[in-house]
């Protein structure tokens, strides 16, 4: 009995999970590269969850915010949160690149690398302008919105719909009742897919070590090394100061979230956790208008791993391929990766896609450099996944406590007693 109730915990079901298919990729590797759509089953099943909670989330809270200068102002402050975490993490990952020079003494030759396996992040990484951004934000139907899954189409036409049911509160009434009812049965069927993470983690990583292999980090390791000890010290010296400052320790929100921090290292990708993060952070006190303007918003606009892998990534290539950056090349660099980094969907793989955007309008770095990160990306992938999650989460409470809208008492409570005790998960117990 004593050994039975820690394996009804998810984390240490999604760790044994995860513990089984490295076993698996490591010993029987063709077998454990045939196990990926176990992995993009889950995935998925998570995946066509994400618009309609995020919809019934953000326009029940709208309406309780109720003012549009509130709303306004929210929105404001978090996107000014967003670019000065996303101006931190490139300059820290362009510091970590200087200091550890992981692609010094390479000596690449470009005209030897074989560019052939870029073309699908070329394909899917052609410059868009700010007004392309804007009309593709813009769903061609309000069906169209939940179609794709995309979470800022979403956020538009969740916007409109509480700004209107706002301007005829009597008549809103039902339709919150109503959406507060599909959104409660809604986190009820997520519990359920949730208790198939272990699988999904199974799958995922057994894939990742049977398809690549630990083998395949290779020479490029330095840099591998050189990423997660810019991600952790993005952490450690930025987030957790400034969690410090606003009242709470960062360690011990690490822990309440534990279960999303290992879906997320299993995956590698920060979709699966983003519905359990609206309805966890909802739990600390936070307000739900404000977790659900904020929490979706940085998932397109706050993606720090993918930042600092952007500038650690283009300086090893500079540095591999004996290329000399001038001080004003870097700037430049630095500008168009504010803007790049931005696109970048929370998926594995997408950090490739955002460096392909980048170096393509910078022609003093060779895009065909990107080929000697293929092979690695996904090692790094889960620590950009990571980093952009743990930011997101802090996010979201900086945003409410500025805005008078998070309950510091029950913060404090629930971030204790998750430190004190391997309770069940929370998310079964949303606030309505």
């Amino acid at each position: 009995m004593i050994l039975a109730r820690p394996l009804r915990l998810l984390y240490v079901q999604v760790l044994l999970g995860m513990t089984l298919g490295v076993a698996i990729g490591h010993f029987w590797p063709q077998a454990g590269a045939l196990l990926k759509p176990v992995s993009d089953a889950f995935v998925g099943l998570v995946r066509m969850m994400i618009a309609p909670i995020v919809f019934c989330t953000i326009v029940s809270g709208i309406t309780s915010l109720a003012s549009g200068t509130t709303i306004g102002r929210t929105i404001l402050k978090a996107l000014a949160l967003f670019y000065f975490l996303t101006a931190a993490a490139l300059v820290l990952g362009l510091v970590t690149a200087f200091m550890l020079r992981p692609g010094v003494g390479m000596h690449i030759d470009v005209h030897h690398l074989d560019t052939s396996i870029l073309s699908q992040y070329v394909k899917r990484s052609q410059p868009h302008g700010l007004v392309e951004f804007a009309l593709g934000v813009i769903p061609e139907t309000m069906l169209g919105a939940f179609e794709k899954g995309e979470v800022l189409p979403v956020l538009l036409l969740s916007l409109l719909f509480g700004f209107a049911l706002n301007a005829h509160p009597r008549a809103a009434r039902p339709v919150l009742d109503f959406l507060d009812g599909i959104a409660q049965t809604l986190f009820r069927i997520l519990a359920m897919i949730m208790r198939l993470a272990p699988i999904g983690a199974f799958g995922a990583m057994a894939f990742t070590v049977g398809r690549f292999g630990i083998r395949s980090v290779g020479s490029l390791g330095m840099l591998v090394v050189s990423f997660y000890v810019a991600c952790a010290l993005f952490v450690v010296l930025l987030l957790a100061p400034l969690a410090r400052l606003h009242g709470f320790a960062l360690w011990r929100l690490l822990r309440y979230l534990r279960e999303e921090l290992l879906i997320v290292l299993a995956t590698s990708s920060t979709e699966p956790v983003l519905p359990r993060l609206i309805g966890k952070l909802e739990a600390l006190g936070c307000d739900r208008g404000i977790v659900g303007l904020v929490l979706p918003a940085g998932y397109s606009f706050n993606l720090d791993g993918t930042a600092i892998y952007l500038t650690l990534a283009s300086l090893f290539i500079a540095q591999a391929c004996d290329v000399p950056l001038s001080a004003a090349q870097i700037a430049t660099m630095l500008a168009v990766m504010l803007l790049t980094s931005k696109g970048a969907a929370g998926v594995s793989g997408s950090g490739l896609v955002a460096l392909v955007a980048t170096l393509i309008v910078i022609p003093d770095l060779p895009v065909a450099g990107v080929a000697l990160l293929v092979g690695i990306d996904r090692f790094m992938s889960e620590a950009r996944a990571l980093t952009s999650v743990i930011s997101n989460a802090c996010a979201v409470i900086f945003v409410s406590m500025w805005e008078g809208a998070c309950d510091r008492v029950r913060l404090a409570e629930v971030l204790q007693a998750a430190q004190a005790r391997d309770a069940d998960d929370p998310v079964t117990n949303v606030p309505g």
